[in-house]
C-alpha cells in the first residue's frame, strides 16, 4: 500500500483531484482511498487529504502520518512544518512551483523531488489558476501509482479537453531531482 498526503489550498481542486485518482485506481483494479480534511472552509485556506492505492483491500481509516509520496498543490504550504512533517525516507515530493527545486526547503529524507509549474500550466491551458488536473499528470508521470492513460481519459471526461491538455503539458515539464533537491 502507498500511502499519499495532499496539500494545497481552497479552491485549486485537490478533493475533486482525489476522487478522480480513487476512481482510475477503481476501474483498473486497485483499491483506493481518499479522506479529505477541512479546517476553515474557504478559498485560499490551507487544506490536506490523505490518499491510500493499494493492490489489496485497505482497511485503514486514519490519517496519513507518513507519507510514501507528497503533494504540494502552493509552494507557499513548504513553508508550514506540518506539510513535510513524517515523509518516509527515500518519499517522493511532488510540487506545483516556478521555483528551482533545491531552492524550495525540502527535508533532507526526500528521495525524489519533482517540481511543476502546474499553476502557469493551468492558466495557459484552461484559463484559471486551477492546478488540480495538471498536478494529476505530474503525479501519474513520477509515481506510476494510477494508470496514466485511465486517468488522462477520467480528467478529460470529468474536467474536458483543456484539463487533459494540462496534464499532459505538466507530465511533459516536470523537473525531476533523484536524491532529494
Amino acid at each position: 500500500m502507498q500511502e499519499l498526503r495532499l496539500h494545497g489550498r481552497g479552491g485549486q481542486g485537490l478533493v475533486k483531484a482525489s476522487h478522480l485518482v480513487v476512481k482510475t485506481a477503481v476501474e483498473t483494479g486497485r483499491y483506493g482511498q481518499f479522506i479529505p480534511f477541512f479546517g476553515v472552509e474557504r478559498k485560499g485556506s490551507p487544506v490536506f487529504g490523505f490518499l491510500r492505492l493499494s493492490g489489496e483491500p485497505i482497511r485503514r481509516k486514519t490519517q496519513v502520518y507518513e507519507p510514501d509520496v507528497l503533494v504540494v498543490l502552493d509552494d507557499s504550504l513548504l513553508a508550514l512544518p506540518a506539510t513535510c512533517a513524517g515523509l518516509k525516507p527515500g518519499g517522493t515530493v511532488i510540487v506545483n512551483s516556478a521555483r528551482e527545486p533545491g531552492s524550495l526547503g525540502l527535508p533532507p529524507q526526500a528521495g525524489t523531488v519533482a517540481v511543476v509549474d502546474a499553476t502557469g500550466i493551468a492558466i495557459a491551458e484552461i484559463g484559471r489558476a486551477i492546478p488540480n488536473t495538471a498536478m494529476l499528470g505530474a503525479l501519474a508521470r513520477v509515481t506510476g501509482l494510477v494508470d496514466e492513460a485511465a486517468l488522462l481519459e477520467n480528467i478529460a471526461l470529468e474536467f474536458g479537453e483543456a484539463n487533459r491538455a494540462a496534464a499532459l503539458r505538466a507530465r511533459d515539464g516536470l523537473r525531476i531531482v533523484k536524491g532529494g533537491a
